[in-house]
């Protein structure tokens, strides 16, 4: 068996990266679904739907557990797929199967707490608040998941949300690194005047954007601590997995790259952040 890790386009990498980094001899199989990429501007019913043939494309190929590596379909999707389609669809294929996402892990990262504790509700002042930027895709920003989450375990918290329109397209399409750079200042700028001063702490809420989390890094305040998703997943499926026996992740170090679009070489920028060329076969 494998582990799939499932995303819109190649944003997923910087967690695959990280999870064949944790689990070397674990079997993997990556797929892209960049004909359909990016997801941020796309409506819930075509996320879901594009998430849902992700994942059983994934499933095919002898995976038993997917993480979706990605906000987007994490934050629209992943809910509504565990709750009315997986149950069904396990028994249909009589397989032990899951569907995790990247959005707890990261959620508990921001908040040092385990996703079942919430906080009990005092009507205590908060003395002093810890501001928590998002960038993210719109359609993650909607769903205001990192809002509604923190909130139920942690007051002294405050979260808003910075949605990048723009920004997974360009990352994808390997534009300039000055150009990425300048929209990224645009977007750090933007949501500083919103919160009337620069946030104590940032998550980068697309994977897209750990490619360029340096140019995030050098637009905010020097010291400005992030919250980086691909160490968060690693931490979380580490733990999953010692808890689920019944999933085995294979032994054989194996490694294959699947995309929906145009099958090969990825762009430069990619190429960079994995460390050498990357060929994707036609999913």
């Amino acid at each position: 068996m494998s582990i799939g890790v499932f995303d819109s386009g190649v944003g997923g990498l910087t967690v695959h990266h990280r999870l064949v980094d944790r689990f070397p001899k674990a079997d993997f199989v990556y797929l892209a679904d960049q004909a359909n990429a990016p997801y941020g501007g796309r409506s819930g019913e075509e996320i879901v739907e594009l998430t849902k043939a992700g994942c059983v494309r994934l499933f095919d190929e002898g995976c038993d557990v997917v993480v979706l590596a990605c906000n987007t379909a994490a934050s629209v999707a992943l809910r509504r797929l565990q709750q009315t389609w997986l149950p069904g669809y396990r028994r249909e294929v009589g397989r032990s199967l899951n569907v995790l996402g990247i959005v707890v892990p990261t959620i508990e990262a921001a908040t040092g707490l385990p996703w079942e504790h919430e906080a009990e509700r005092r009507g205590d002042k908060v003395e002093k608040l810890d501001i928590l930027g998002v960038f993210s895709t719109p359609a993650t920003a909607k769903s205001r998941v990192y809002e509604i989450e923190i909130d139920k375990r942690r007051q002294d918290v405050a979260v808003f949300s910075e949605p990048c329109p723009e920004l997974a397209r360009m990352i994808e399409q390997n534009a300039p690194r000055a150009e990425i750079a300048t929209v990224i200042q645009g977007h750090v700028k933007a949501l500083a005047t919103r919160i009337g001063r620069h946030p104590d702490r940032a998550i980068l809420g697309c994977t897209h954007y750990e490619i360029v989390a340096d140019l995030f890094q050098a637009a905010l305040p020097p010291g400005t601590p992030l919250i980086r998703q691909p160490d968060a997943t690693a931490d979380a499926l580490e733990r999953y997995l010692a808890r689920h026996p019944e999933f085995d992740p294979g032994t054989g170090g194996g490694r294959r790259f699947l995309t929906t679009g145009e099958p090969g070489a990825q762009n430069s920028l990619v190429e960079t952040f994995w460390g050498g060329p990357l060929n994707f076969e036609p999913a």
